[in-house]
């Protein structure tokens, strides 16, 4: 403690006086507990009533979780859900790449069909789909009212299998290229010009600049459109396709007259290849976040990571 000439104490910083230690102490939160308590007996008594309850018929559950044509089933649900999504990805980005171009018939052609799969329901797509066969009997290859050069039977040229892949990978596009164009709008332009500024052109520039960082955004949502889609595949019976997981499973219990673990069975089948997409889901966004994690966790520290304080440091132009 000193006098400073106005008249005033104040206290040294290099004090030697010892503060009272500080002393914690943890909030406690019984609702919370109570709460917890509440949600795990609840769903221990619904375990328990299930695995007693005799519409669940789990013996039945059991002979058909593994049936081979409910396997086989559960793969074209598979094949259904990645060509769909090939499709819609790259549709997506080309959708997205003419709504972003200054040609505004590009951008407007991009705006009406995202209007338009957007907001019409899927089901309803597809139910159109299944009837291309009876809109459109062939499909003419020519000039119109010069020459044609060649006709193609619909009902030859197109299984049911990829008229659906086409209905689905259609409509699933119109969400990608909103997806998509979010990513790369949020790369400050900043980037692209300093880019071209270092003579990068502009293929170079989204390889290594643009889209690396747009992955961040992009990624997150498009796994969820994936899961969505795998689960969308069950409205394949518009078209109609019968050999996807839901329609074999309903198929099954409609000659068994036991509908309810055929859905448990298709359900199981959704929730496993659902996790899965989860979890490369969640390496992806680990991966296309890096960059952005070590940066958050810098400033978090109040500085820049070790390395690039000594890298600042050894550039001064003081030393």
């Amino acid at each position: 403690m000193s006098n400073d000439p106005g008249g005033r104490a104040s206290v040294r910083p290099d004090s030697h006086e010892a503060l009272p230690p500080i002393e914690a102490v943890k909030l406690r939160h019984p609702w919370r507990w109570l709460i917890s308590f509440l949600l795990i007996a609840w769903v221990v008594l619904f375990i328990v009533d299930a695995s007693h309850r005799e519409a669940y018929d789990w013996s039945a559950y059991g002979k058909y979780v593994f049936d081979q044509r409910i396997s086989k089933a559960a793969l074209v649900t598979l094949q259904l859900t990645v060509y769909s999504m090939l499709l819609a990805v790259v549709l997506g980005v080309l959708l997205a790449v003419m709504r972003l171009s200054p040609n505004p018939v590009f951008k407007t052609v991009s705006w009406v069909y995202i209007w338009i799969f957007r907001g019409t329901p899927v089901y309803v797509q597809l139910v159109f789909w299944g009837l291309l066969a009876t809109i459109y009997p062939s499909i003419s290859v020519g000039i119109p009212g010069v020459t044609n050069l060649f006709d193609l039977p619909t009902t030859a040229s197109f299984s049911l299998f990829w008229l659906a892949v086409i209905g689905l990978g259609l409509n699933e596009a119109a969400y990608m290229a909103e997806i998509v164009r979010s990513g790369l709008l949020s790369v400050d332009r900043g980037q692209d010009e300093a880019a071209k500024a270092l003579g990068m052109s502009w293929s170079l520039t989204m390889r290594r600049i643009v889209l690396p960082q747009a992955m961040r955004i992009i990624i997150p949502p498009t796994g969820n459109e994936v899961i969505s889609m795998l689960k969308t595949t069950s409205l394949v019976t518009a078209v109609p396709v019968a050999t996807d997981l839901y329609t074999r499973s309903r198929d099954i219990s409609s000659e068994t007259f036991n509908p309810i673990p055929l859905l448990l069975v298709a359900s199981t089948w959704y929730l496993f290849f659902t996790s899965i997409l989860m979890v490369v889901q969640y390496f992806l966004e680990k991966r296309f976040a890096r960059g952005h994690t070590q940066f958050a966790a810098a400033g978090d520290e109040g500085g820049l990571p070790e390395a690039d304080v000594e890298t600042l440091s050894e550039a001064s132009p003081h030393d």
